[in-house]
């Protein structure tokens, strides 16, 4: 029932990886708790990391499959959404993190498996 095709997560994830790392400087993360700035930058350049390394459309070197990459992502969201309560972040930086986690979640949940191709 998924509609985000493989090509489309891979025209996201560059956008959405330096969304992470410029948004805490523009929204003025970290008021709550300085690890309310640092999480989303560290976890921006890693999504760009990843990114680059992922078996897509705009994967440059293609080392991690597509799979991986969703599980991953995954795991971005869930700590999205656990992280204001562990941290005690408040007020924006907890909305940040929980618009954020949701959307991830939003995104993996709606993949569109791949049909396999047999030759």
């Amino acid at each position: 029932m998924g509609f985000v095709t493989k090509k489309m997560h891979a025209y996201l994830d560059y956008p959405v990886a330096v969304a992470l790392i410029v948004l805490p400087f523009v929204l003025g993360l970290g008021g709550s708790n300085p690890l309310a700035w640092q999480l989303s930058v560290i976890t921006g350049i890693a999504a760009f990391v990843l990114t680059i390394l992922t078996d897509h459309q705009l994967g440059l070197y293609r080392i991690v499959s597509y799979k991986g990459h969703l599980i991953v992502d995954a795991l971005v969201g869930i700590v999205f959404i656990v992280a204001p309560f562990v941290f005690s972040f408040e007020g924006l930086d907890a909305y940040f993190y929980w618009i954020n986690g949701a959307a991830v979640l939003a995104v993996v949940s709606l993949h569109k498996p791949e049909m396999a191709i047999h030759t």
